[in-house]
């Protein structure tokens, strides 16, 4: 069985790490499966949002399989952190919306993993958190920068410092999580989020999502000047005269993406 598993439907992308037994923890194949899957998604024109999750109903992701970790020497220590760094960034850098779809324990690098997508949307009761200081390491994929810029510097700290476990309604309180749902209701939910942003314009919602994210990093100045090239690029865009052709028809818009 491959270790990530990958469908379209109805352009919504499903992408499953599938290692329940390993409470779907990423050692080097998954990492590299879950890379091509996304360089994949990346390119793909029928793809307008992207649902990530874990296998079964107990983990998201456990983080780093620590039983593949302790066989393996300081050079493949490093392969492994780069790999799981590169294929999060990766899935932070889709043009597509992203949400996580977070089935149970997302500790560690599932934790990461959740982060790097545009929303997460959890099962109740499902318990997450940076722990890798409780490993004598620090977290190498994204999570000294990302989580302070969604709970701000002194929680992330916290958080990160004393490896604390959370709940998904202490996350949701915190902002880390979009909503919090009961268990059968994760996928609908997740699907619900990925239709209501497919109901606008494709590239719209591409361009939208490209200045938000570029401008979070950046003062308010250059911020305002990726806003201003984004909107660029939508001017001569087929979709918007169509949204206006249908405004003046009294119909629903018919977007192509294009």
């Amino acid at each position: 069985m491959p270790e990530v598993l990958f469908e379209v439907k109805n352009n919504i992308a499903y992408v499953t790490v599938n290692r329940e037994l390993a409470l779907n923890c990423f050692n080097y194949e998954t990492l590299r499966q879950l890379q091509a899957v996304t360089d994949a998604i990346h390119l793909d024109p029928e793809v307008n949002v992207v649902i990530f999750t874990g296998a079964g109903d107990k983990a998201f992701s456990a983080g780093a399989d620590l039983k593949e970790r302790k066989t393996l020497g300081d050079t493949e220590v490093r392969r492994n952190v780069k790999a799981i760094r590169s294929v999060f960034n990766s899935i932070a850098d889709l043009p597509q919306p992203t949400i996580a779809a977070v089935n149970g324990y997302a500790f560690g690098g599932g934790f990461e993993w959740m982060i790097a997508c545009d929303f997460s949307i959890a099962v109740k009761g499902a318990k997450m958190g940076l722990t890798e200081t409780s490993w004598a390491i620090i977290p190498g994929a994204g999570g000294t920068q990302r989580l302070p810029r969604l709970v701000g510097e002194m929680k992330a700290k916290e958080l990160i410092l004393t490896a604390k476990k959370i709940t998904a309604e202490e996350a949701l309180d915190l902002g880390i999580l979009l909503k919090v749902v009961e268990k059968d209701r994760l996928l609908t939910a997740c699907e619900q989020l990925a239709v209501s942003m497919m109901n606008n314009g494709p590239v719209a919602v591409k361009q939208a999502k490209y200045a938000i994210t570029q401008g979070m990093n950046t003062d308010l100045q250059t911020g305002l000047a990726i806003e201003s090239k984004a909107y660029e690029l939508i001017i001569p865009t087929e979709d918007r005269l169509e949204a206006l052709n249908a405004f003046s028809e009294k119909r629903s818009p018919q977007f192509k993406g294009k």
